[in-house]
Protein backbone atom coordinates (compact mmCIF):
# COMPACT_ATOMS: atom_id res chain seq x y z
CA UNK A 1 0.00 0.00 0.00
CA UNK A 2 1.12 3.56 -0.72
CA UNK A 3 1.48 5.95 2.22
CA UNK A 4 -1.69 7.90 2.95
CA UNK A 5 -1.33 11.53 1.94
CA UNK A 6 -3.56 14.48 1.22
CA UNK A 7 -2.92 16.03 -2.20
CA UNK A 8 -2.98 19.58 -0.92
CA UNK A 9 -1.20 19.10 2.39
CA UNK A 10 1.26 16.39 3.51
CA UNK A 11 -0.18 14.54 6.48
CA UNK A 12 2.91 12.61 7.51
CA UNK A 13 6.03 14.78 7.46
CA UNK A 14 8.87 12.56 6.31
CA UNK A 15 11.43 15.20 5.34
CA UNK A 16 13.35 17.32 7.78
CA UNK A 17 15.50 20.34 7.04
CA UNK A 18 18.73 19.10 5.49
CA UNK A 19 20.84 19.85 8.56
CA UNK A 20 18.76 17.39 10.61
CA UNK A 21 18.41 14.69 7.96
CA UNK A 22 18.80 11.07 8.87
CA UNK A 23 18.87 8.14 6.47
CA UNK A 24 15.24 7.21 7.04
CA UNK A 25 13.91 10.71 6.39
CA UNK A 26 16.06 11.09 3.28
CA UNK A 27 14.58 8.06 1.61
CA UNK A 28 10.91 8.31 2.56
CA UNK A 29 8.60 9.21 -0.34
CA UNK A 30 7.93 12.86 -0.96
CA UNK A 31 4.42 13.96 0.08
CA UNK A 32 1.74 14.09 -2.60
CA UNK A 33 0.75 17.47 -3.96
CA UNK A 34 1.79 20.59 -5.82
CA UNK A 35 5.46 21.57 -5.94
CA UNK A 36 6.35 25.01 -7.24
CA UNK A 37 9.49 25.66 -9.32
CA UNK A 38 10.01 29.17 -8.05
CA UNK A 39 10.84 32.21 -10.13
CA UNK A 40 14.07 34.09 -9.45
CA UNK A 41 13.76 37.77 -8.56
CA UNK A 42 16.36 40.49 -9.02
CA UNK A 43 16.74 44.01 -7.66
CA UNK A 44 17.14 47.06 -9.93
CA UNK A 45 20.88 46.67 -9.27
CA UNK A 46 20.73 43.12 -10.70
CA UNK A 47 21.28 41.39 -7.36
CA UNK A 48 19.22 38.45 -6.11
CA UNK A 49 16.18 39.99 -4.40
CA UNK A 50 16.04 38.17 -1.06
CA UNK A 51 12.96 40.01 0.33
CA UNK A 52 10.95 39.29 -2.83
CA UNK A 53 12.07 35.66 -2.74
CA UNK A 54 11.00 35.22 0.87
CA UNK A 55 7.75 37.09 0.33
CA UNK A 56 6.89 34.74 -2.55
CA UNK A 57 7.90 31.74 -0.45
CA UNK A 58 5.45 32.77 2.28
CA UNK A 59 2.72 33.28 -0.32
CA UNK A 60 3.18 29.76 -1.68
CA UNK A 61 3.27 28.19 1.77
CA UNK A 62 -0.02 29.92 2.63
CA UNK A 63 -1.56 28.46 -0.55
CA UNK A 64 -1.05 24.89 0.69
CA UNK A 65 1.65 23.63 -1.66
CA UNK A 66 3.55 20.51 -0.64
CA UNK A 67 7.06 21.53 -1.66
CA UNK A 68 9.25 24.15 -3.30
CA UNK A 69 11.76 23.85 -6.12
CA UNK A 70 14.59 26.35 -6.41
CA UNK A 71 16.58 26.67 -9.65
CA UNK A 72 14.18 24.77 -11.88
CA UNK A 73 13.77 25.90 -15.48
CA UNK A 74 11.61 28.84 -14.32
CA UNK A 75 14.29 29.90 -11.86
CA UNK A 76 17.02 31.25 -14.16
CA UNK A 77 19.74 29.23 -12.47
CA UNK A 78 21.76 29.38 -15.69
CA UNK A 79 21.86 33.15 -15.20
CA UNK A 80 23.31 32.93 -11.69
CA UNK A 81 26.68 32.35 -10.13
CA UNK A 82 27.03 29.44 -7.74
CA UNK A 83 27.17 31.83 -4.81
CA UNK A 84 23.93 33.46 -5.94
CA UNK A 85 22.31 30.05 -6.25
CA UNK A 86 23.29 29.22 -2.68
CA UNK A 87 21.98 32.55 -1.40
CA UNK A 88 18.58 31.96 -2.99
CA UNK A 89 18.27 28.42 -1.59
CA UNK A 90 19.21 29.75 1.85
CA UNK A 91 16.61 32.52 1.58
CA UNK A 92 13.88 30.02 0.75
CA UNK A 93 15.01 27.58 3.46
CA UNK A 94 15.08 30.35 6.08
CA UNK A 95 11.58 31.45 5.12
CA UNK A 96 10.26 27.89 5.29
CA UNK A 97 11.78 27.27 8.70
CA UNK A 98 10.36 30.54 9.97
CA UNK A 99 6.89 29.07 9.38
CA UNK A 100 6.65 26.39 12.06
CA UNK A 101 3.75 24.65 10.28
CA UNK A 102 5.94 24.13 7.22
CA UNK A 103 9.36 23.56 8.77
CA UNK A 104 9.57 20.03 7.38
CA UNK A 105 8.61 20.94 3.82
CA UNK A 106 10.82 19.53 1.04
CA UNK A 107 13.06 22.06 -0.68
CA UNK A 108 14.29 20.69 -3.99
CA UNK A 109 17.23 22.40 -5.69
CA UNK A 110 18.07 22.20 -9.36
CA UNK A 111 21.59 20.75 -9.55
CA UNK A 112 22.26 20.47 -13.24
CA UNK A 113 25.73 20.19 -14.75
CA UNK A 114 27.34 18.14 -17.49
CA UNK A 115 29.83 16.18 -15.40
CA UNK A 116 29.30 13.89 -12.45
CA UNK A 117 31.86 15.87 -10.46
CA UNK A 118 30.23 19.28 -10.84
CA UNK A 119 26.72 17.89 -10.35
CA UNK A 120 27.80 16.37 -7.03
CA UNK A 121 29.42 19.67 -6.03
CA UNK A 122 26.14 21.46 -6.72
CA UNK A 123 24.29 18.89 -4.62
CA UNK A 124 26.71 19.45 -1.75
CA UNK A 125 26.40 23.23 -1.96
CA UNK A 126 22.61 22.96 -2.14
CA UNK A 127 22.50 20.82 0.99
CA UNK A 128 24.71 23.31 2.82
CA UNK A 129 22.28 26.09 1.84
CA UNK A 130 19.24 24.17 3.09
CA UNK A 131 17.95 21.99 0.26
CA UNK A 132 16.61 18.53 1.08
CA UNK A 133 16.64 17.07 -2.45
CA UNK A 134 18.26 17.69 -5.83
CA UNK A 135 16.56 17.85 -9.24
CA UNK A 136 18.94 16.69 -11.96
CA UNK A 137 18.76 16.82 -15.76
CA UNK A 138 20.54 14.26 -17.93
CA UNK A 139 23.84 15.64 -19.27
CA UNK A 140 22.69 16.49 -22.79
CA UNK A 141 25.46 18.74 -24.12
CA UNK A 142 27.06 15.85 -26.03
CA UNK A 143 23.72 14.31 -26.92
CA UNK A 144 25.03 12.97 -30.22
CA UNK A 145 27.33 10.47 -28.50
CA UNK A 146 25.28 9.94 -25.36
CA UNK A 147 23.77 6.49 -24.83
CA UNK A 148 21.41 5.06 -22.23
CA UNK A 149 24.15 3.27 -20.29
CA UNK A 150 26.05 6.54 -19.84
CA UNK A 151 22.88 8.27 -18.68
CA UNK A 152 22.05 5.55 -16.14
CA UNK A 153 25.61 5.56 -14.82
CA UNK A 154 25.53 9.36 -14.56
CA UNK A 155 22.47 9.32 -12.31
CA UNK A 156 23.62 6.34 -10.24
CA UNK A 157 27.05 7.85 -9.68
CA UNK A 158 25.61 11.22 -8.65
CA UNK A 159 23.07 9.54 -6.38
CA UNK A 160 25.79 7.51 -4.64
CA UNK A 161 27.96 10.58 -4.01
CA UNK A 162 25.34 13.25 -3.33
CA UNK A 163 24.53 14.10 0.30
CA UNK A 164 20.86 14.56 -0.65
CA UNK A 165 18.57 12.26 -2.68
CA UNK A 166 17.80 12.96 -6.32
CA UNK A 167 14.81 13.45 -8.58
CA UNK A 168 15.25 12.86 -12.30
CA UNK A 169 14.29 15.87 -14.40
CA UNK A 170 13.06 14.80 -17.83
CA UNK A 171 12.78 17.99 -19.87
CA UNK A 172 14.06 17.49 -23.43
CA UNK A 173 13.91 21.22 -24.17
CA UNK A 174 16.47 21.90 -21.42
CA UNK A 175 18.68 18.89 -22.16
CA UNK A 176 19.50 19.31 -25.84
CA UNK A 177 16.60 17.08 -26.87
CA UNK A 178 17.43 14.15 -24.59
CA UNK A 179 14.10 12.52 -23.72
CA UNK A 180 14.36 9.64 -21.26
CA UNK A 181 11.97 6.78 -21.98
CA UNK A 182 10.24 4.85 -19.21
CA UNK A 183 12.62 1.89 -19.48
CA UNK A 184 15.63 4.14 -18.89
CA UNK A 185 13.97 5.95 -15.99
CA UNK A 186 13.12 2.59 -14.42
CA UNK A 187 16.77 1.58 -14.63
CA UNK A 188 17.73 4.85 -12.94
CA UNK A 189 14.97 4.41 -10.32
CA UNK A 190 16.51 1.12 -9.19
CA UNK A 191 19.00 3.20 -7.17
CA UNK A 192 17.53 3.75 -3.68
CA UNK A 193 18.72 7.36 -3.49
CA UNK A 194 16.90 8.34 -6.68
CA UNK A 195 13.49 9.06 -5.20
CA UNK A 196 11.38 10.65 -7.91
CA UNK A 197 10.93 12.07 -11.39
CA UNK A 198 9.54 15.24 -12.94
CA UNK A 199 8.10 14.62 -16.40
CA UNK A 200 8.05 17.92 -18.25
CA UNK A 201 7.97 15.90 -21.45
CA UNK A 202 4.18 15.76 -20.90
CA UNK A 203 3.92 12.06 -21.72
CA UNK A 204 1.15 10.68 -19.51
CA UNK A 205 1.65 7.17 -20.89
CA UNK A 206 5.22 7.28 -19.61
CA UNK A 207 3.92 8.62 -16.30
CA UNK A 208 1.44 5.74 -15.99
CA UNK A 209 4.11 3.13 -16.69
CA UNK A 210 6.41 4.61 -14.06
CA UNK A 211 3.67 4.67 -11.42
CA UNK A 212 2.89 0.99 -11.89
CA UNK A 213 6.41 -0.31 -12.54
CA UNK A 214 8.72 1.55 -10.15
CA UNK A 215 7.79 -0.67 -7.17
CA UNK A 216 9.06 -3.63 -9.19
CA UNK A 217 12.57 -2.13 -9.27
CA UNK A 218 12.44 -0.88 -5.66
CA UNK A 219 11.84 -4.13 -3.79
CA UNK A 220 8.08 -3.66 -3.84
CA UNK A 221 8.20 -0.26 -2.15
CA UNK A 222 5.88 2.56 -3.24
CA UNK A 223 8.49 5.17 -2.34
CA UNK A 224 9.16 6.76 -5.73
CA UNK A 225 7.51 10.14 -6.42
CA UNK A 226 6.12 10.50 -9.95
CA UNK A 227 5.03 13.98 -11.01
CA UNK A 228 3.99 15.74 -14.17
CA UNK A 229 5.93 18.86 -15.03
CA UNK A 230 3.24 21.23 -16.20
CA UNK A 231 -0.06 22.55 -14.86
CA UNK A 232 -1.90 21.75 -18.08
CA UNK A 233 -2.08 18.04 -17.21
CA UNK A 234 -2.44 17.91 -13.43
CA UNK A 235 -5.74 16.03 -13.56
CA UNK A 236 -4.68 13.76 -16.42
CA UNK A 237 -1.67 12.71 -14.38
CA UNK A 238 -3.72 12.05 -11.26
CA UNK A 239 -6.11 9.83 -13.20
CA UNK A 240 -3.27 7.45 -14.05
CA UNK A 241 -1.71 7.57 -10.57
CA UNK A 242 0.63 10.59 -10.42
CA UNK A 243 1.59 11.67 -6.92
CA UNK A 244 1.54 15.34 -7.80
CA UNK A 245 2.79 18.02 -10.12
CA UNK A 246 5.82 20.31 -10.32
CA UNK A 247 4.35 23.22 -12.22
CA UNK A 248 5.68 26.68 -12.97
CA UNK A 249 2.17 28.08 -13.37
CA UNK A 250 1.71 27.48 -9.63
CA UNK A 251 3.85 30.60 -9.10
CA UNK A 252 0.73 32.47 -10.22
CA UNK A 253 -2.19 30.22 -9.28
CA UNK A 254 -1.01 27.83 -6.57
CA UNK A 255 -4.44 27.44 -4.96
CA UNK A 256 -6.10 26.55 -8.24
CA UNK A 257 -3.47 23.86 -8.88
CA UNK A 258 -3.90 22.47 -5.35
CA UNK A 259 -7.68 22.54 -5.75
CA UNK A 260 -7.58 20.28 -8.81
CA UNK A 261 -6.02 17.56 -6.67
CA UNK A 262 -8.45 18.10 -3.83
CA UNK A 263 -11.44 17.82 -6.15
CA UNK A 264 -10.00 14.65 -7.67
CA UNK A 265 -9.55 13.08 -4.25
CA UNK A 266 -13.11 13.99 -3.34
CA UNK A 267 -14.42 12.28 -6.46
CA UNK A 268 -15.70 15.56 -7.92
CA UNK A 269 -14.40 14.83 -11.38
CA UNK A 270 -16.65 17.21 -13.30
CA UNK A 271 -15.52 20.13 -11.13
CA UNK A 272 -11.90 19.03 -11.35
CA UNK A 273 -12.19 18.82 -15.13
CA UNK A 274 -13.69 22.30 -15.41
CA UNK A 275 -10.92 23.73 -13.26
CA UNK A 276 -8.26 21.85 -15.23
CA UNK A 277 -9.65 23.36 -18.45
CA UNK A 278 -9.22 26.87 -17.05
CA UNK A 279 -5.76 26.17 -15.64
CA UNK A 280 -4.65 24.65 -18.95
CA UNK A 281 -5.88 27.71 -20.82
CA UNK A 282 -3.83 29.98 -18.58
CA UNK A 283 -0.81 27.69 -18.52
CA UNK A 284 -0.62 27.76 -22.31
CA UNK A 285 0.33 31.44 -22.14
CA UNK A 286 2.97 30.61 -19.53
CA UNK A 287 4.33 27.87 -21.79
CA UNK A 288 4.37 30.09 -24.87
CA UNK A 289 6.06 33.06 -23.21
CA UNK A 290 8.21 31.07 -20.78
CA UNK A 291 9.49 32.40 -17.47
CA UNK A 292 9.43 35.95 -18.86
CA UNK A 293 5.67 35.63 -19.35
CA UNK A 294 5.16 34.14 -15.89
CA UNK A 295 7.09 37.05 -14.41
CA UNK A 296 5.01 39.52 -16.44
CA UNK A 297 1.87 38.10 -14.81
CA UNK A 298 3.15 38.47 -11.22
CA UNK A 299 1.60 41.96 -10.66
CA UNK A 300 -1.62 40.77 -12.31
CA UNK A 301 -2.00 37.89 -9.85
CA UNK A 302 -0.25 39.19 -6.75
CA UNK A 303 -0.65 42.96 -6.90
CA UNK A 304 1.23 45.97 -8.21
CA UNK A 305 3.64 45.68 -5.30
CA UNK A 306 5.25 42.86 -7.27
CA UNK A 307 5.91 45.00 -10.34
CA UNK A 308 9.66 44.85 -9.72
CA UNK A 309 9.47 41.06 -9.95
CA UNK A 310 8.84 41.14 -13.70
CA UNK A 311 12.49 41.80 -14.57
CA UNK A 312 14.52 38.83 -15.87
CA UNK A 313 18.29 38.85 -16.01
CA UNK A 314 19.92 39.93 -19.27
CA UNK A 315 20.02 39.00 -22.09
CA UNK A 316 16.25 38.59 -21.58
CA UNK A 317 14.08 41.64 -21.14
CA UNK A 318 10.72 42.08 -19.46
CA UNK A 319 7.55 42.29 -21.50
CA UNK A 320 6.12 45.79 -21.71
CA UNK A 321 3.22 46.01 -19.26
CA UNK A 322 1.17 47.96 -21.83
CA UNK A 323 2.23 45.75 -24.74
CA UNK A 324 0.26 43.24 -26.77
CA UNK A 325 1.97 40.22 -25.18
CA UNK A 326 0.98 41.22 -21.63
CA UNK A 327 -2.55 42.02 -22.80
CA UNK A 328 -2.79 38.54 -24.32
CA UNK A 329 -1.46 36.98 -21.10
CA UNK A 330 -3.96 38.90 -18.99
CA UNK A 331 -6.87 37.97 -21.23
CA UNK A 332 -5.87 34.31 -21.44
CA UNK A 333 -5.36 34.06 -17.67
CA UNK A 334 -8.41 36.07 -16.63
CA UNK A 335 -10.51 32.99 -15.86
CA UNK A 336 -7.96 31.32 -13.62
CA UNK A 337 -7.18 34.64 -11.92
CA UNK A 338 -10.84 34.95 -10.93
CA UNK A 339 -10.76 31.41 -9.53
CA UNK A 340 -7.53 32.06 -7.65
CA UNK A 341 -8.92 35.22 -6.10
CA UNK A 342 -12.05 33.36 -5.01
CA UNK A 343 -9.97 30.62 -3.39
CA UNK A 344 -7.90 33.23 -1.54
CA UNK A 345 -11.08 34.90 -0.29
CA UNK A 346 -12.48 31.56 0.87
CA UNK A 347 -9.26 30.82 2.78
CA UNK A 348 -9.39 34.18 4.53
CA UNK A 349 -13.11 33.95 5.42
Amino acid sequence: MEPSTNFGMPVTPTHLPSDTFDEQSQLGRLPNGVYVPMLAFFTPDDEVDIPATQRHTARLLAAGVSGLVVHGSNGEAVHMSRQERKSMIKAVADAVRHESDHAQMPIIAGCCAQSIRETVELCQESKEAGATHALVLPPGYYAGILNKDIIVDFFHSVASKSPIPLLVYNFPGAANGVDLDSDTILRIAAHPRVVGVKLTCGNTGKLARLVVDTPKVRNGKHDFFVAGGSADFVLQGLVVGAHGTISGFANLAPRACVRIGELFEQGKLAEARDLQHEVARGDWLAIRYGFVGVKAAMPYFHGQGELACVEPRLPFKSLAQDGDAVKEIQQGMAGVLEIEQRLVAEAIA
